[in-house]
């Protein structure tokens, strides 16, 4: 691939509160992951400039109209709890009319909207958990019947975030709980589903028009105390100094055999082209009390720190994180298909777009 120039963008938000030094899901393990893939894209002979954005995307444009870059390398997340702003910021910068990495964004929000999507997979014939119901309000949960045990998720929230000790429950009682908490904390539905206990994989994948399904991770929560549910929540995910994150360990290559290995990835993949995913994504798996694997979520904005998540998938399969990203990037200029080439801004004195 020829020399790019590239706008690496994500998200300096900040609420002026000091990050907890263990939190590796900090801004300022974010800052590292961005300095990173800087220099990923750097070895790859890129011309990178770093943008930080905070919210106001008339500032975005400014920027990206003075560059002119050839791409937008988009790591834009969101901070703000239900904000969704990540699918906007996508579809303002397609709107300007730059070719961009990752999803669109319709998957980037199907994404976050968790209910929605799950009832897209399902529609599709895919599998989800049993019982998944969207609460609004407390007196829902006395109108449906509930077999438990069940999970309470925050329903447009990733990364973890409302997921903890008290998210499995028991009762009817806990769920009440556990559903006024999300409610309350995080101004949003609780999204609620049959816990299932079997294995847990992450799978990664890579590609545009032929979507390459990386080597399988596992969850493995076997060194977990009784008392702490088997879940991947925000202390397991980012809490360095907690019991969760200490004793969940994550295998990969997950030792699975072929037909169960062929099974996920098929599933997957479907998945991830149901919701609109494009060019690297995420689907989180569980397998169910006959062993078939169900859907937990598809997340196609996924961590893409080197060593870690879809990264370290990639190493197994022989693909080093520069070559990780120039196929992110590769995919970009593939598609998504049926993405019109219509930028609706002006993009100032030069009168054109860089890209496909």
């Amino acid at each position: 691939m020829k020399k790019l120039r590239v706008a690496l963008i994500y998200n300096a938000y900040t609420d002026s509160k000091p990050d907890e030094k263990a939190d590796t899901g900090s801004l300022h393990y974010l800052r590292q992951m961005i300095r990173g893939i800087a220099r990923g894209l750097r070895r790859l002979r890129h011309e990178v400039v770093v943008m930080p954005l905070a919210g106001d995307l008339s500032v975005l444009q400014r920027k990206l109209n003075r560059l002119g870059p050839d791409i937008v390398f988009n790591q834009y997340d969101d901070v703000v709890h239900g904000a969704l702003y990540e699918m906007r910021v996508a579809a303002f910068i397609r709107m300007l009319g730059y070719p961009m990495t990752g999803s669109p964004a319709l998957g980037l929000g199907l994404s976050r909207y968790k209910y929605m999507s799950l009832s897209l997979l399902k529609g599709a014939g895919l599998p989800i958990p049993p019982s998944t119901t969207l609460i609004e309000r407390l007196s829902d949960i006395d109108e449906l019947k509930w077999s438990f045990p069940l999970i309470v998720h925050a329903a447009q929230e990733h990364a973890g975030i409302g997921l903890d000790r008290g998210s499995v429950v028991q009762t009817k009682k806990a769920l009440k709980e556990k559903s006024r908490e999300i409610l309350r904390t995080y101004k949003q539905p609780a999204l609620v589903q049959h816990f299932l206990k079997g294995r847990e994989f992450n799978v990664g994948l890579i590609g545009g028009r032929t979507v390459r399904v990386l080597p399988l991770a596992e969850v493995d929560y076997s060194r977990l105390p009784r008392a702490i549910p088997p879940i991947m929540s925000y202390a397991a995910k980012w809490v360095e100094t907690s019991v969760e994150y200490r004793r969940t360990e994550i295998i990969c290559p997950a030792r699975v055999d072929a037909t169960l290995t062929a099974l996920i990835g098929k599933t997957a993949v479907k998945a991830f082209r149901a919701v609109g995913g494009w060019g690297y994504g995420r689907v989180d798996v569980r397998l169910d009390e006959s062993g078939q694997p169900i859907i937990l979520e598809v997340n196609c904005n996924p961590c893409l720190d080197s060593g870690m998540g879809l990264a370290r998938s990639a190493e197994q399969a022989g693909i080093e994180y520069p070559q990780l990203l120039q196929a992110i990037i590769k995919a970009a200029f593939e598609g998504p298909p049926y993405d019109m080439h219509l930028p609706i801004f002006n993009l100032g004195n030069s009168g054109r777009v860089r890209g496909r």
